[in-house]
């Protein structure tokens, strides 16, 4: 049972603050000095604490007890009551490090009653952040083993449903000598699929040649693919042997084959069928055993219908298609492929600080869709690493290794915003507003966008949490 220790040096407030929070399940410690408190939190576990401002003659004030629980128990959230309190002291309190400020009047229970919404909330995302700390220190703990098992596991990193899928065509149709397509977004990892049919196929032992047909010239790309004869054309000053022949025993892989014309096609579409091809301007057949794994970001489908690319070619390289998912498709990857990347860029480059990555970290790297995919994700965390001064990654890291589009901009979207300012009341309301708009973004993030499941989470109705969408201007960008 989760306990709220309660600091009142009245009786009759102390009853009233257990009748509170013990009909909502809570177990209640309570003292009537600050000093007990402090020391019964050296060794017992609250998730909460509500204190008096005046604890009487002679003993430290609350504020002074605040400041003692908030440097021993960072994440500890404390409310602060007070019998006769002013802007200052509630100015005072909210710099000392409490959550809220309560006057004890009359009506206390009815605000404490109101107030307990606000402070489950408080509660849920302290929950949820030491859930998410357990489970950093669960991958800080397992990034070594992660990245011996991402080698064995022919460095393709995740466990999401649609990762686990493409594995699964991998390991099925690496055993096949067939040829094999692979689809998928720019950045998304085909070459590494490639590479893993290759590893996991018997001719693991032979070579495994790559090209990029997008990157070569046509009028250059059948020397490089075929090979040439001495005197082909200008500059073949001696026989070279082209990508089919390097690559005979073993496998080719050809990215980016959409970008062939439909007359080289036709040329491709024989090797493939007769394993036979001459150099250019030679005269000898030259067989080959050459598996060939395609690969390309194109929609062929639609290329075909537009006379853009050989229907027999796509039936012809199609024995097993293999779609990669989108980063955004696969976000529960995230984590793990982050934690992976600080693990590869900490034994590539020496001196590297960071150590850890914070779970706020993760939820804005979760935040961010990556057009650019798994390879621009690789590059956010490792130039978050690179700009870092601490030795975890944070949140703010990360903001600043995102494209200028994607990065947040306003006080209310941060945590722990809202400036005091002249005017103390305005200061007070400011942060208190900026701390719910970080609550209500907080649990729109976990509940991917979805309002209904994020009102639910702070437990509002929809209504209430619609009036906080629009008025911090939460829509997701």
């Amino acid at each position: 049972m989760s306990r709220i220790v309660c600091v009142d040096d009245q009786a009759e407030v102390r009853r009233l603050l257990a009748d509170v929070f013990r009909a909502r399940g809570r177990e209640v410690v309570s003292f009537d000095d600050g000093e007990d408190a402090i020391s019964w939190l050296r060794t017992g576990d609250a998730e909460m604490v509500v204190l008096d401002l005046d604890l009487g003659a002679g003993k430290r004030s609350g504020i002074e007890i605040c400041k003692d629980l908030r440097r021993a128990h960072p994440d500890l959230p404390i409310i602060i009551l007070t019998g006769h309190g002013t802007i200052d002291d509630a100015v005072a309190a909210v710099k000392a490090g409490a959550v809220d400020f309560i006057s004890k009047d009359p009506y206390l229970e009815d605000k404490l009653e109101i107030s307990v919404e606000k402070v489950e909330r408080i509660l849920h995302h302290i929950h949820e952040r030491r859930r998410l700390e357990g489970e950093n220190r669960e991958l800080r703990a397992t990034n070594e083993r992660l990245r011996k098992m991402a080698g064995r596991r022919w460095q393709i990193v995740g466990d999401s449903a649609p990762i686990r899928h493409v594995m699964g065509k991998i390991e099925r149709v690496a055993p096949v000598p067939r040829p094999v397509l692979v689809l998928g977004p720019r950045g998304t990892g085909k070459e590494l699929v490639a590479r893993a049919v290759h590893t996991l196929s018997p001719r693991a032992a032979e070579p495994f040649i790559t090209i990029n047909c997008a990157a070569v010239p046509e009028s250059l790309l059948e020397s490089e693919l075929f090979g040439h004869e001495e005197g082909a054309f200008t500059g073949a000053t001696k026989q070279k042997e082209g990508k089919f022949e390097l690559a005979d025993g073993g496998t080719l892989f050809l990215d980016e084959i959409g970008n062939m014309s439909l007359e080289f096609q036709a040329k491709i579409l024989r090797v493939l069928e007769y394993q036979r091809f001459e150099r250019v301007a030679g005269s000898e057949s030259i067989q080959v055993n050459v598996r060939v794994i395609a690969a390309t970001n194109a929609d062929l489908k639609a290329a075909i219908t537009a006379g853009a690319f050989r229907a027999d070619l796509y039936d012809r390289l199609a024995f097993e298609v293999i779609n990669l998912p989108p980063l955004r498709d696969r976000m529960d990857d995230v984590p793990v492929l982050a934690a992976y990347f600080l693990s590869l860029f900490r034994l590539e480059v020496a001196g590297i600080t960071v150590r850890d990555i914070h779970p706020e970290a993760f939820d804005r790297l979760a935040c961010y869709d990556f057009p650019g995919n798994v390879r621009e994700l690789k590059n956010v965390v490792e130039r978050a690493i690179y700009m870092a001064q601490g030795d975890t990654l944070t949140a703010a890291d990360i903001e600043a290794a995102l494209p200028p589009e994607a990065q947040e901009s306003g006080p209310a979207m941060k945590a722990g915003g809202g400036a005091f300012v002249d005017d103390p009341g305005r200061a007070l309301v400011d942060r208190v507003e900026a701390f719910e708009a970080w609550l209500c973004k907080d649990a729109l993030e976990r509940a991917r966008f979805v309002q209904k499941d994020a009102a639910t989470m702070l437990g509002l109705s929809y209504d209430q949490f619609r009036q906080r969408y629009r008025k911090y201007g939460l829509g997701k960008e």
